[in-house]
């Protein structure tokens, strides 16, 4: 295929190359021949081995672990495309780091998600795409346009399938992402509960109470980021003392940092289900009760509507 004002171009970085190639299957499209490396002293060099002059370029590069590194990779991939005057840059970025880092938590403290994102603006990036941010506002602190893609659509399908919808409750696993459960909870036409907590320092939490009567239910906790997974293991430990019959968890961004994959295959959660925008490690992939679902193809689709000047927020219609 091809854009509206050029061809397409699709340059993976190194944060998670098996979705940068699903991605390209589903456009039937090759990833463009580049080479992202590192020198001795660990500085990261690129080098666009095609043509890319007025092409429409999609850079596929989440900024996860090791952030700092996979941030650094899209400015200097950014760069090399502006050089080699392609028409237009989309960064493509299925996780988007720093999102947590969206206000002023204290006195003296930075608010590192507008930094990130005026150095990716002035990088060269001419919009982005990105997939369940933490905070939808965080489209605002990019001058340039921005999607932000929801993975809902494919976790309403992946539980239509798998449960009985007469006997599930959506539960948001804090307070803060209420407006996010209530929306999946409307699109299956289920019941909500939420979980109190007090989070005692970073990393983490304190379950204190259930909001709702979840007895006798199939619980369905839903949240963008599950990182050391500590809150998610607490809220199960609360539902299931309430009377719920089990509890499963929908998340779009599997961080799971540290021990958080042993946490999560210890804990009573009967399942955690992630979607790949973060390349998955050894330990989660081995996990027994974590699943992967593929958001490959609703990438592939808002790229080729992009590229094509089509509507982007019909995807969820």
């Amino acid at each position: 295929m091809s854009a509206k004002n050029g061809s397409i171009k699709l340059v993976a970085g190194n944060s998670n190359p098996a979705l940068a190639q699903a991605i390209a299957q589903g456009l039937d499209l090759p990833l463009t021949k580049a080479v992202v490396r590192r020198f001795a002293d660990m500085e990261i060099f690129v080098e666009i081995q095609e043509n890319v002059r007025g092409s429409d370029a999609f850079i596929i590069q989440s900024t996860s672990f090791p952030a700092n590194d996979h941030l650094m990779e899209l400015l200097i991939i950014t760069d090399a495309l502006r050089r080699s005057s392609a028409r237009r840059i989309t960064a493509v970025l299925p996780y988007f780091g720093y999102a947590r880092q969206d206000r002023k938590s204290g006195s003296r403290t930075p608010i590192s998600a507008k930094l990130v994102a005026n150095l990716i603006t002035q990088a060269g990036v001419d919009r982005v795409m990105t997939l369940d941010l933490h905070a939808g506002q965080i489209q605002g602190f990019f001058d340039i346009p921005t999607d932000n893609l929801y993975a809902a659509p494919l976790m309403v399908r992946d539980i239509k399938e798998k449960f009985d919808l007469s006997k599930v409750m959506v539960i948001s696993p804090d307070v803060g992402g209420v407006a996010r459960a209530r929306g999946l909870a409307k699109r299956i036409n289920t019941p909500l509960a939420i979980v109190d907590k007090r989070r005692e320092r970073p990393g983490e939490s304190e379950v204190m109470n259930v909001i709702g009567d979840v007895a006798g239910y199939t619980c369905i906790l839903v949240d963008d980021i599950v990182d050391s997974g500590g809150t998610l293991v607490n809220a199960a430990d609360a539902l299931i003392a309430k009377g719920a019959k089990d509890v499963y968890a929908y998340i779009t961004h599997g961080v799971l940092s540290g021990g958080a994959a042993a946490r999560i295959s210890s804990s009573k959660l009967k399942e955690l289900v992630i979607t790949d925008s973060i390349l998955p490690t050894d330990a989660v992939t081995k996990a027994p009760n974590i699943r992967t679902l593929p958001i490959a193809s609703l990438i592939s689709d808002a790229i080729a509507r992009t590229a094509a000047e089509e509507s982007v927020s019909s995807l969820f219609d």
